[in-house]
């Protein structure tokens, strides 16, 4: 989607999302920190985006990526997401007293017997539907 003649891209993103560039036949990726930077547009080149806290609003946060135009003018093309960072937490009836609780204390570990507490999984490996 690259214009003729385009060497490099830019990147922008809201303080949510964390955003690294991959670049073909290197193992380690960079980050984006900040406006201003710039990129080479090289074929195999990959944006890598994250939220690591749940979104406040639908569509809360995004990232832009824009082809800057000549000596740093308006960009000549830009494409954007928005981000919508979903929280999903297992809550469970930690302690065994029949109330599900966010955040038990019990929650991490495990103990066998009457008196125990954590979660009790029950897995079912057989094959329903064949």
């Amino acid at each position: 989607a690259a214009p003729a003649g385009a060497v490099a891209f830019g990147v922008k993103h809201t303080e949510g999302v964390s955003v690294d560039v991959l670049f073909r036949g290197r193992a380690e990726p960079e980050a984006v920190s900040g406006a201003g930077t710039r990129w080479p547009l090289d074929e195999g080149t990959v944006l890598r985006f994250s939220m690591s806290r749940a979104s406040c609003e639908v569509n809360d946060n995004k990232v832009r990526s824009g082809i800057p135009g000549a000596e740093g003018g308006k960009p000549i093309n830009q494409a954007g997401v928005f981000l919508t960072g979903v929280g999903i937490s297992l809550d469970v009836d930690a302690d065994r007293d029949g109330v599900v609780e966010r955040n038990s204390p019990n929650k991490a570990s495990w103990a066998w017997g009457p008196e125990g507490h954590g979660a009790i999984l029950l897995v079912s490996c057989d094959k329903e539907f064949p």
